[in-house]
């Protein structure tokens, strides 16, 4: 089923250098631990596909949901995929040929989808909010694109519920504070809900799962990062830094360790 696409010049990346780093390294936490895997069964099961529905990710990276997406709406349906890093996109179109899959990708960032009106029965957005700087945009656009009787799932982290254990609970604190401040938009979360419903959709539901990082791996990328950050900052000391992070990998040898951060997902639909 072909969907109506505009004109279209692909913008720049919305993403700054930072956020960039810090959406590769937050992979560590969230991609492959079981929360996130539940968290998107849950989105699937939400958005409940059906044969020949037409359904969009945004921010699709290598294309995982859109394959997915094309297997449940089948020959007559349409599945596509916005990304708008070059590399994943390409990563993308070369699973597309490798599997032989009806999934679509097209450059594109959430502040301009390359679609006309109405174009969609379902959207998914996972983890692109929180580097947003006009995420009222991005909500916006969510709800051109829907038809009337639509649905969308959104899901992002709310990093003030990051938690992290071992270490001085001051140097924690500061590390913390360093991620959320250094993030674009750090809350987005909690704000997902008033986001959608002011875009003028209708919400239906709304789900959280805490990603709990592999207790083996000890600090992690993301925490040594923004502990690194910290540092430049000069809110923590570099002894500080390698005390928090000596602390973390003894815990993780003694299982005595807990890093997490909370996601939420908003189930809404166009009136």
């Amino acid at each position: 089923m072909a969907v109506p696409m505009t004109n279209y010049t692909p913008r720049p990346d919305r993403f700054d250098q930072a956020g960039k780093d810090q959406l590769v390294d937050a992979h560590d936490l969230e991609v492959t631990q079981p929360g996130m895997r539940s968290l998107r069964a849950w989105s699937h099961d939400a958005l409940a596909l059906r044969p020949g529905e037409r359904a969009l990710d945004i921010g699709s990276g290598t294309g995982s949901e859109v394959f997915a997406f094309a297997d449940a709406v089948g020959p007559t349906g349409a599945a596509i995929g916005v990304e708008p890093d070059p590399n994943l996109l390409a990563s993308a179109e070369r699973r597309t040929t490798d599997e032989g899959s009806t999934a679509r990708f097209v450059s594109g960032d959430a502040y301009g989808l390359p679609f006309g009106g109405d174009a969609f029965d379902a959207v998914l957005c996972e983890r692109a909010f929180q580097h947003l700087t006009a995420p009222a945009r991005a909500a916006a656009e969510i709800a051109r694109v829907l038809r009337p009787g639509g649905r969308a799932v959104v899901v992002d982290s709310d990093w003030a519920t990051a938690i992290v254990h071992p270490g001085d609970p001051r140097v924690v604190r500061a590390v913390i504070d360093t991620l959320i401040s250094s993030t674009t938009n750090p809350l987005s979360g909690r704000r997902l809900a008033g986001l959608l419903s002011d875009a003028g959709l209708v919400v239906d539901e709304v789900g959280s799962q805490a990603l709990v990082q592999d207790r083996t791996v000890g600090a992690g990328a993301l925490v040594s990062r923004i502990a690194d950050l910290a540092v430049l900052r000069g809110t923590i000391t570099a002894e500080e830094r390698d005390q928090l992070l000596t602390d973390l990998r003894a815990g993780a040898d003694r299982g005595d360790i807990h890093i997490s951060v909370t996601l939420f997902g908003v189930l809404a639909h166009k009136p």
